[in-house]
């Protein structure tokens, strides 16, 4: 049933996000760089790994598993929501590796 493993894969990744993001404490690009200027304001402290990259990567893999070709395309708008954290100066790009290897668990 695809609404179970939906609830039990995000509770495991949610869990795991939280975990990291609290323990590692990784500073934020504007915080770290000189002169870095981001484009939204984050809504947490840390960066480490990217939540937005690991659950939208988990919701991919997810829908791929019942549905491939749909799968793909959320694959391809998965690893455009890393991008998009880069781009807004809220994510190093080791920040979106990470989430994204947290959300192909």
């Amino acid at each position: 049933m695809l609404a179970a493993r939906f609830v039990w894969a995000f509770a495991v990744e949610r869990t795991l996000y939280f975990v990291l993001k609290n323990s590692l404490k990784r500073r934020r690009p504007p915080e770290c760089v000189p002169d870095y200027n981001r484009l939204v304001l984050p809504s947490d402290k840390f960066s480490f790994p990217s939540g937005h990259t690991s659950a939208a990567l988990l919701f991919a893999a997810l829908i791929y598993a019942d549905a491939p070709t749909v799968g793909m395309l959320l694959f391809v708008w998965a690893c455009g929501v890393g991008l998009s954290r880069v781009v807004l100066g809220v994510d190093f790009p080791s920040d979106i590796v990470a989430g994204a290897a947290l959300g192909w668990q």
